[in-house]
């Protein structure tokens, strides 16, 4: 039982890291958002094209954000993944931890 108990931790240590490194994506897109980056450049189409794909539902989600002048949708990501790093990654690590029975 303990290889299944440390397959799951690895998943969760996993989890984590790809989360906290899409935070931070997303946390550079939005600090780039206010200085007007230049397009054509390869950093700045690589994080367009790296969080685009979760921050646009939230977007269509939220369709006052562009009334205001004010994009939402990278703090309603930051609070999902603060979500998902306390309730996904420490579920994993306790379902881990009675697998393993400690």
């Amino acid at each position: 039982m303990f290889v299944i108990a440390n397959l799951i931790r690895a998943l969760a240590e996993v989890v984590s890291v790809i989360l906290t490194v899409y935070y931070w994506l997303i946390l550079v897109r939005a600090l780039l958002s206010w200085v007007n980056p230049d397009p054509f450049n390869p950093i700045v189409q690589f994080l367009q094209k790296s969080t685009e794909p979760v921050l646009y539902p939230i977007r269509k989600f939220l369709p006052f954000t562009y009334s205001l002048g004010i994009d939402f949708s990278p703090l309603v990501a930051f609070l999902v993944i603060l979500f998902l790093r306390n309730f996904l990654v420490k579920t994993l690590i306790d379902v881990a931890l009675r697998v393993s029975g400690t």
